[in-house]
């Protein structure tokens, strides 16, 4: 193991979450850039191991793969600041605009840019999920029965997206078990994860954003999009933290802002308790990412070849992203105003037909909603 000092660490992982404009996939670049290209910390084949292993754990995998390489380089010490430094400044960033955002008194521009950046949200939905598509699809078995059974995890998770709520935690689970059992022999039928099901909601306060952002730290397959169903449900009509208008406002944040999507969930704690509450939601919700890291790390990499740690993400995993599709249906049902739907539709068009970047389409929808409130 090449031992990193904790200087070195500390700038080079705090200067990715100030530049990791771009989701999971500019996450990965950097780090590959940063710890092989750059300075031969690891070589190619440790770092596409990192990528296989967090790929396979429920949770931020970007997130992850950044405590895993600062593990690598410097041990628990190592992954622990690293981490911190990958998370904290977008986590700065999106609490300091939760307060501008969803302020009683919000100037008219302000709350123009988030109805325009909101109405592109949807569309950043449809394109996470057919970005997913591909890999999902080469990861499922050969043979007919494979691939049905995939397809039916993509409409399954698609259709419990948009109507179920809550209940989309079973059905990603479920997936991923029905295609451990499928690829299993009858003489060793386990599930390829423990999974604590039964635990009750609270009621309110500072109990219900750490119990949010306890499902959204554990259950973000699929890039991280996928928790948007979970949390809308419990922000808007579960809690009612949050109005539907300002759920998109969140949304749009956590893909505008450095760092993972997942940081999203704090500015639902913001919403629910203040600053507080948005402290506790992001500190609850990457806290299952050190905790596997730190405790597990030198035994992740036995899952890369684990066939039942695979199969049950093949199945969640196709099941995430018929979610991520299914909830463009609520998230466009929470539009209002018919020049929304015109920049949903442009906003379908830059991302899909032309190939253009995420970041760029919401902040020109920003500019088209403060120029719609001026005018």
């Amino acid at each position: 193991m090449t031992r990193v000092g904790l200087g070195a660490i500390a700038r080079e992982w705090g200067r990715i979450g100030c530049v990791g404009f771009g989701g999971p996939p500019a996450h990965v670049a950097l780090l590959r850039d940063l710890c092989v290209t750059r300075r031969g910390w690891l070589t190619e084949r440790e770092f596409e191991d990192g990528v296989a292993v967090t790929n396979l754990l429920p949770g931020p995998a970007s997130t992850q793969l950044a405590i895993l390489c600062a593990w690598r380089l410097r041990g628990v010490a190592g992954a622990v600041l690293g981490g911190v430094c990958f998370i904290v400044p977008g986590l700065v960033l999106i609490l300091a605009l939760a307060a501008l955002f969803l302020a009683d008194d919000a100037p008219a521009w302000v709350l123009g840019a988030a109805a325009g950046a909101g109405a592109a949200v949807p569309a950043v939905a449809v394109h996470a999920a057919w970005g997913l598509v591909p890999g999902s699809w080469r990861r499922a078995a050969d043979g007919r029965a494979a691939r049905s059974r995939w397809a039916l995890y993509l409409v399954v998770g698609g259709v419990a997206a948009a109507v179920t709520g809550p209940w989309l935690v079973l059905v990603l689970l479920v997936a991923g078990t029905v295609e451990v059992g499928a690829r299993t022999s009858d003489g060793d039928r386990r599930t390829a994860w423990p999974v604590v099901l039964a635990l009750p909601a609270v009621g309110g306060g500072f109990g219900a954003v750490a119990w949010v952002a306890a499902k959204v730290g554990a259950l973000s397959y699929g890039g991280g999009f996928v928790i948007i169903p979970m949390m809308r449900q419990d922000a808007v009509h579960t809690y009612g933290w949050m109005t539907d208008a300002q759920f998109l406002n969140a949304v749009a944040l956590g893909q505008i802002t450095p760092g993972p999507v997942v940081q999203t969930v704090a500015v639902v704690g913001y919403a629910a308790a203040g600053l507080g509450g948005g402290l506790l939601a992001a500190f609850v919700a990457f806290a299952p990412s050190f905790a596997m890291v730190v405790a597990v790390g030198p035994r992740l990499e036995r899952l890369r070849d684990d066939a039942r740690a695979q199969a049950f993400l093949t199945g969640a995993g196709a099941a995430a992203i018929g979610a991520i599709g299914g909830s463009t249906v609520p998230l466009a049902w929470s539009l209002h105003q018919p020049w929304q739907f015109a920049v949903l539709g442009a906003a379908l068009l830059w991302l899909l037909a032309l190939k253009r970047g995420v970041v760029s389409a919401l902040l020109v929808s920003g500019a088209v909603g403060v120029l719609v409130a001026v005018l």
